[in-house]
């Protein structure tokens, strides 16, 4: 049986993992190395990739800078979580605010030495990310748009070190890169929506606050319709294997989505189409593999 002690520190290794939001980082990080087969360096193995010291090195500090972020979001956002998520900010709590702080600076910190071993415009990178995420989650993030075009901008930015990194930048990566960062755009605005209660109770200037909610539906409209036609182009002009199923179906959501938009009068609504972003998302990732099956394919048949 384990003792009272050791129960509560179990307790907040779960509450720590909950505010640096492990799972989000896990899947940041599959993305990256699926980008980076499938996508940016097609003529090289998994193996070559994951055996890669100077990539693994990027791919690490970037967690790290990620998991530092979410803790200083979560400490400068805790008033107002306790308001729109009691439960989870119940958890969150069981870790002080200065040990946050404490964990927040020595992520940062070990961000740093580990680029240092990359390159000294690793360092500089880095440490702009950490300054960006701090003055997004300080500033920004209480100023209508603009916050919600920092946090999408600072969502993508661990995408584009790995794009720097294997200096591919070809047109057809701008454009999966677009359709991710309308998707995560939307879903910060509908993050307004859901958050609105809390917004306003901490006195936090986003769309729905100053412009009301139908202004803040209207702008989501636009920005689906945009994402829509982004995906319309990708199918059109490359070619994008059997991912454009992914598309489709992205494209389908995202419509639907609209209808649920302007039917939505509750929290509950809003975490719908939160949740329905977030898989549209997390699909898209598990999904880049499919732009290259034919890869895939050919290893199954080796094996066999």
């Amino acid at each position: 049986m384990l003792s009272r002690k050791q129960k509560l520190f179990i307790y907040k290794l779960f509450s720590l993992f909950s505010v640096v939001r492990g799972y989000n980082i896990l899947i940041i990080v599959i993305a990256q190395y699926l980008a980076a087969r499938y996508i940016l360096a097609q003529g090289r193995t998994f193996s070559e990739i994951i055996f890669d010291i100077h990539f693994f090195a990027l791919i690490l500090a970037s967690a790290v800078a990620i998991a530092a972020g979410y803790i200083i979001n979560n400490f400068y956002d805790a008033e107002k979580d306790l308001i729109n998520r009691p439960k989870k900010s119940m958890l969150d709590r069981l870790v002080s605010q200065q040990t946050k702080l404490s964990v927040y600076f020595t992520l940062n910190l070990i961000s740093v030495i580990i680029a240092s071993f990359i390159s000294i415009q690793a360092v500089i990178f880095f440490s702009a990310y950490i300054f960006g995420i701090w003055f997004y989650s300080h500033k920004l993030k209480k100023i209508p748009l603009i916050g919600n075009l920092t946090s999408a901008v600072l969502a993508i930015t661990p995408f584009f070190v790995v794009f720097i990194y294997y200096r591919n930048l070809n047109s057809v990566i701008f454009v999966h890169a677009t359709f991710l960062f309308l998707l995560i755009l939307i879903r910060e605005f509908i993050k307004d929506l859901e958050n609105l209660k809390g917004d306003l109770a901490q006195n936090y200037q986003t769309i729905p606050v100053l412009y009301g909610e139908k202004t803040s539906k209207a702008i989501i409209t636009f920005a689906a319709s945009i994402a829509v036609l982004v995906t319309i182009y990708l199918i059109s002009m490359y070619d994008t294997g059997y991912m454009l199923y992914y598309f489709y179906g992205s494209s389908i959501l995202l419509i639907s989505s609209v209808f649920i938009l302007y039917r939505a009068t509750t929290k509950s609504h809003y975490l719908l189409l939160h949740n329905i972003l977030k898989f549209v998302i997390v699909s898209g990732v598990f999904s880049i593999p499919l732009l290259n099956i034919d890869v895939i394919l050919d290893k199954i048949t080796t094996v066999l």
